[in-house]
């Protein structure tokens, strides 16, 4: 992003297309998925096994059950609280105050892209 004015900042992410908001949409892997893998950080998504890590919800562990790609924020399977007439409903989780446990490898774009973002870091 090249402004350095919050309102533009703003402006800048409520415009974005949906490919570019999947960027922002990014967690930290634990150490062991470091080592294995190469890379500190990547894009979560359905299916990513993922450890919230602040706030009241600190060190629930669960899958991802969808994404909020406008607001950036994640629901996580069985983290949810129940509404005045008992329904469940999801506490979304911003993506950066999680960190993923276990990577979604089904998708082959995907692990092609985890190799090449590791030969880019390790550079």
């Amino acid at each position: 992003m090249s402004s350095m004015k919050p309102s533009k900042q703003r402006k800048i992410v409520l415009n974005a297309s949906k490919h570019k908001l999947h960027k922002l949409v990014v967690a930290p892997l634990t150490m062991e998925l470091i080592k294995e893998y190469g890379i500190k950080r990547i894009s979560v998504r359905k299916g990513d096994t993922v450890r919230v890590m602040r706030g009241n919800n600190a060190g629930y562990e669960g899958k991802v059950t969808s994404l909020n790609l406008k607001r950036g924020r994640i629901a996580i399977e069985g983290l949810t609280r129940k509404k005045a007439d008992g329904t469940p409903v999801y506490i979304w989780v911003h993506a950066s105050k999680v960190q993923i446990t276990k990577l979604e490898l089904s998708d082959e774009r995907r692990k092609k892209t985890i190799e090449r973002k590791a030969k880019e870091e390790r550079k």
